[in-house]
């Protein structure tokens, strides 16, 4: 396998600041804090916030552009603009989502942003006290709950991989041996056994 080192970035899972040298040939690849693969954000801290509110970022600034053209053009039927909150907000929100950690901030900034779009559409304002009863006289299922259902989706897909397939194998891998032995020890090595993969186990640099 070739390896170009122009496009190539090397980066450390872990939560605390960490450098890493690694080395292709005579170049050793810049250490990154972040990099983006497929518009899903990937941070050293392996926390995915940052991620989610560029999200909601890129959503919001779709609002905007389409804002007097879409959103409350009144000679747009409401249909049309549904067809639009669904094609082009809601994938543009929810994209990599399955990698997302549902916790309240992420449940309440997702809403925050479903209802802002929603609210306009059914001619609203934010003076208008508005529920979720508002996606129901859309017609609109919570964006919560695709999301949710999604994700259980993902992890069924996850849980039916044959051997062999490697986002599979890494989600049923487990930690062999215990880093907490030797708790001064800093370079410590572990071992991620994987089972039923032919590459056996993988080791692994452990930093504290």
């Amino acid at each position: 396998m070739k390896i170009s080192t122009s496009k190539s970035e090397a980066m450390v899972l872990n939560r605390k600041k960490v450098e890493c040298l690694l080395r292709v040939k005579e170049e050793i690849l810049p250490q990154v804090d972040e990099f983006k693969y497929l518009g899903v954000l990937f941070t050293s801290e392996g926390r995915m916030d940052q991620g989610v509110d560029r999200r909601i970022g890129a959503a919001s600034a779709v609002i905007w552009t389409l804002h007097r053209s879409v959103v409350v053009k009144r000679e747009l039927s409401q249909k049309a603009k549904l067809s639009i909150y669904r094609s082009i907000f809601v994938p543009t929100l929810t994209c990599g989502h399955e990698l997302w950690v549902m916790t309240e901030r992420t449940r309440s900034r997702v809403q925050v942003a479903e209802m802002s779009f929603l609210r306009r559409v059914a001619g609203l304002s934010l003076r208008d006290r508005v529920s979720s009863a508002i996606q129901e006289d859309l017609g609109v299922e919570p964006l919560l709950l695709r999301v949710e259902r999604s994700q259980m989706r993902w992890l069924g897909h996850l849980v039916r991989m044959p051997p062999g397939r490697l986002p599979g194998e890494v989600f049923r891998a487990r930690l062999v041996g215990d880093h907490r032995e030797d708790p001064g020890h800093v370079g410590e090595t572990m071992s991620l056994d994987w089972s039923g993969n032919a590459w056996g186990s993988l080791r692994m640099s452990w930093k504290k």
